[in-house]
């Protein structure tokens, strides 16, 4: 491939959009064979295999290359390129380049790979874009040149409500946000209705397609999936079912978007076939306006997509690091500083072998080649980063076995503890990631050997795991042949008894109760119809359940354990330990909740773990403060930093005011550096007001406040609210950092709260607003910025200008303000000087006014 990249030309820019089933992937494919040579980006793997088999089908097999991360066929003199998108070949000169599903632009961890295709990658004839209308207004901004075409929905997708699961039609899908769910709801499905077919995002395509080809057969009429199913899988679903109406997203749960649910919904009703949207018994009605956006395919725009800098500077990795941080050229890009090459390239950089070997241009980019490599098993970060530190160190070598390549031998003993098929679902879906970051290693010729040989192995041990899940999963979800054999084993005396890997509790095949986390919840009816031989079968599987699941607790990496509003530790979806008061604000307690058939030692094991991960967790949210006490202070620097650190990071100066005025001009820039602010009414941490921060500070403020029933809902990222009615509610926005302001005699709810570094910058811009009055009259209006920064409206600013001591004149709009300096502090002073010279019978000075006022009333 030669050539330039295919920008800037003169071709024809169009913005393809609609909702789901609207035919605009295949009008792309139509349109990219009309001319004679082109590119097609798409979201998925599979996707664009399946393009790719459509286009082979009416070009030939020498006329098609099909490129993605882990698998790549280029003939001779391919006229047209089928590709994922971060595969895309853009140094190919092509007539017509498509991309597909454009909104993922605004995706938090892919979005920066597709708004760079919109903004740079062009046909010579032809450009076109797929997506979502929510795009439409952001590409016209940002491309004034291209045209839109709306494609309208084939077919019509109505609400049909909430329906029991034994009650859902033939052709449904139902919709779960966990593996564990999915599982769950299969297993139901299964006793109900004889099978399911499963579809997640951590199936390999190949047993994807064999799950689908399961289901669009008629062997099995439901179908149970993730989120994956909203994108690039197109079957004969009548019905789409959600099981659930929140998703954890990877930080919290959090409801579902309307986008999301009209893209997942939209699987409903292919081609002319109408369909029907609703949700499962125990996920309760949909909200009346999400039926309407859904059913009318009207969702918000994107307002702001996440951008990179393309070009990247590999002079030395200072200079790739700067250029990564770059800040976007608009205020609707927002920057990516979290994606996993980034931070892979950050972990790196961090050993003192890879910095001296990464010199000079072609080090570094190798290096970053290294770090681009994908981690399809979102394992623990630190074992990919170790993998790659390995990888560059090969690459890197100049002499003995490595000589510049990876050793076949070391790919070997990896590729050995993967070729197995024994193991339950997760074991086998977990082997096939890691298979397929070595699928995308066997595709850098350069750095192997030979590249052919592993490229064939792994697809050999892909396909081979792909099979055997597939099997498994059949097996679980559909084969009747285990369920037969409770059946007829009912009358042994010996019941039989299993936990499922979701944490069923099966007694002879029936359903008695669930294992969530720790804790078993038995299922009432099951009680009343088995008795007591059902319980005692249950409690022996438990006591070797449960002491398997703790020993995986006690190791359980830290992106499995989360620590929510409720003051517990969750664990694979559900609590397993209380927090605590501790003997420091930072170090609180962790109990482990009391569970049965969970022995002593056990149980201190997992909650040592559980406490060492809250520490770091803390420790890492709020860096800040960690840093902060690692410093070295003397006198009131450090009597200040004491009385911060217990405040979280927020207090008000006048707590500390007579520490802050006799600080040291040194001691004042050492806590400017580590980032704290000495600001006009509070002293604070502006790193600790961020969301995240700030929701960690809450929670340990809580945890002094046993007696505290609730506390407002602050939205991520407001800077002023209304105070609410109740006393203690109003301290807890003080300790998490907003000032409230206003007249204290006002009530309550009538009042605002600003958080404090906002209040500090107001205070700030009305200083140099006085100060630059009309003609020295030191007058000012409330500016733009001011009005801006706070965005309460003149109301709100109004009242922290008068919170902060300025008085105003005139109407609302045009009100003038000066600082009214407040007299009545000093005038107690001179009365009580005067009268301690009266009584010591000293002169008062002669001209002052005491002395006159001694006159008068001598005089009197």
């Amino acid at each position: 491939m030669t050539g330039h990249r295919g920008q800037h030309h003169g071709g024809r820019v169009t913005a393809v959009l609609g909702p789901t089933n609207t035919g605009k992937t295949h009008l792309a494919v139509e349109r990219m064979l009309g001319h004679r040579t082109g590119i097609i980006g798409l979201p998925l793997r599979l996707l664009a295999r399946e393009v790719y088999d459509r286009v082979v089908a009416q070009k030939g097999v020498g006329a098609v290359a099909l490129v993605t991360g882990e698998e790549k066929i280029v003939p001779n003199q391919p006229n047209y390129f089928v590709c994922t998108v971060e595969a895309m070949p853009l140094s190919w000169r092509a007539d017509f380049l498509a991309v597909d599903e454009i909104q993922l632009c605004a995706d938090p961890e892919r979005g920066h790979v597709f708004t760079d295709r919109l903004l740079r990658a062009r046909g010579e004839q032809e450009t076109m874009f797929l997506g979502s209308n929510t795009m439409k207004p952001i590409i016209r901004r940002l491309l004034p040149e291209a045209q839109f075409i709306e494609r309208p929905r084939f077919s019509v997708l109505s609400y049909a409500g909430e329906k029991k699961l034994s009650r859902l039609p033939r052709r449904s899908a139902i919709v779960a946000f966990s593996a564990a769910d999915v599982y769950a709801l299969a297993e139901l499905i299964r006793r109900q209705r004889g099978g399911a077919a499963v579809i997640m995002g951590a199936l390999s395509p190949r047993t994807r397609n064999a799950q689908v080809a399961l289901y669009q057969a008629g062997e099995v009429d439901y179908l149970i999936a993730t989120d994956a199913i909203g994108m690039g899988l197109n079957m004969d679903v009548d019905h789409v079912a959600f099981a659930a109406q929140r998703k954890f997203d990877g930080t919290g749960h959090r409801a579902l978007r309307p986008g999301e649910v009209g893209q997942i919904a939209g699987r409903a009703g292919r081609h002319m076939n109408d369909g029907t949207f609703g949700t499962t018994g125990g996920a309760g009605p949909m909200d009346e306006e999400m039926v309407a956006l859904v059913q009318n395919h009207r969702f918000p725009a994107e307002r702001r997509l996440y951008w990179r800098n393309a070009n990247l500077e590999f002079l030395s990795p200072a200079a790739l690091v700067h250029s990564l941080r770059q800040a976007p050229p608009r205020d609707d890009l927002s920057l990516v500083l979290e994606a996993d090459d980034s931070q892979a390239l950050h972990a790196l950089l961090g050993d003192s072998i890879i910095r001296d070997a990464a010199r000079g241009p072609a080090m570094v980019r190798q290096l970053w080649d290294v770090c681009r490599i994908p981690d399809f098993a979102k394992t623990m970060p630190d074992a990919h980063h170790r993998t790659l530190n390995r990888i560059f160190r090969f690459l890197v070598s100049a002499n003995g076995a490595g000589n510049g390549k990876i050793p076949a031998d070391w790919i070997d003993r990896h590729m050995r503890r993967l070729d197995r098929i024994d193991g339950d679902i997760d074991t086998l879906a977990g082997r096939i990631a890691h298979v397929r970051t070595w699928t995308y290693i066997s595709h850098q010729a350069e750095w192997l050997d030979d590249a052919g040989h592993w490229q064939e192995r792994t697809r050999g041990v892909e396909d081979a795991l792909s099979d055997a899940l597939h099997a498994a999963l059949t097996q679980r979800f559909v084969d009747r042949r285990t369920a037969a054999l409770y059946r007829g084993l009912r009358e042994r005396r010996d019941l039989l008894a299993a936990v499922t890997a979701n944490g069923e509790v099966l007694v002879e095949g029936q359903y008695v109760g669930c294992l969530r986390g720790l804790k078993f919840e038995p299922d009432a009816a099951a009680d009343v119809a088995e008795g007591r031989a059902l319980r005692a079968a249950a409690n022996r599987v438990l006591s070797r359940e449960i002491a398997r699941q703790a020993a995986t607790l006690a190791v359980a990496p830290r992106d499995a354990i989360s620590w929510q509003d409720d003051q517990m530790l969750w664990w694979r979806g559900a609590p397993v330990a209380q927090v605590s008061l501790g003997a420091q604000s930072l170090e609180p307690r962790v109990e482990i909740l009391p569970f049965d058939h969970l022995d002593g030692p056990l149980r201190e094991r997992a909650r040592h773990h559980l406490q060492i991960w809250l520490r770091g967790y803390i420790a890492a949210s709020l860096s800040p403060l960690s840093k902060l006490l690692a410093a070295s202070f003397q006198g009131p620097a450090r009597g200040l930093v004491y009385q911060l650190v217990e405040a979280l990071g927020v207090m008000p100066r006048e707590q500390v005011a007579d520490m802050a005025a006799d600080l040291s001009a040194a001691d004042r820039g050492e806590l400017h550096r580590l980032g704290v602010r000495l600001g006009y009414r509070d002293v604070f941490m502006p790193a600790l007001l961020r969301p995240a921060a700030e929701a960690i500070r809450g929670r340990l403020w809580r945890l002094a406040q046993p007696d505290l029933l609730g506390v407002p809902s602050i939205d991520p990222g407001r800077v002023a609210v209304a105070l609410p009615d109740e006393a203690r509610a109003v301290d807890y926005l003080s300790a998490i950092g907003y000032r409230p302001v206003g007249d204290a005699n006002v009530r309550l709810e009538a009042r605002l709260a600003v958080r404090v570094d906002i209040f500090d910058r107001l205070a700030r811009l009305a200083h140099a607003a006085g100060k630059a009055g009309q003609a020295g009259a030191r007058h000012f209006q409330a500016s733009h910025e001011m009005l801006s920064l706070l965005g309460r409206g003149r109301e709100g600013l109004d009242e922290v200008l008068r919170d902060l001591g300025y008085g105003g004149e005139g109407p609302l709009e045009a009100r003038c303000y000066r600082f009214r300096r407040p007299k009545q502090k000093r005038q107690p002073r001179r009365r009580h000087k005067a009268a301690r010279q009266e009584a010591t019978g000293q002169p008062a000075a002669p001209a002052s006014a005491f002395a006159e006022l001694r006159h008068l009333l001598r005089r009197s």
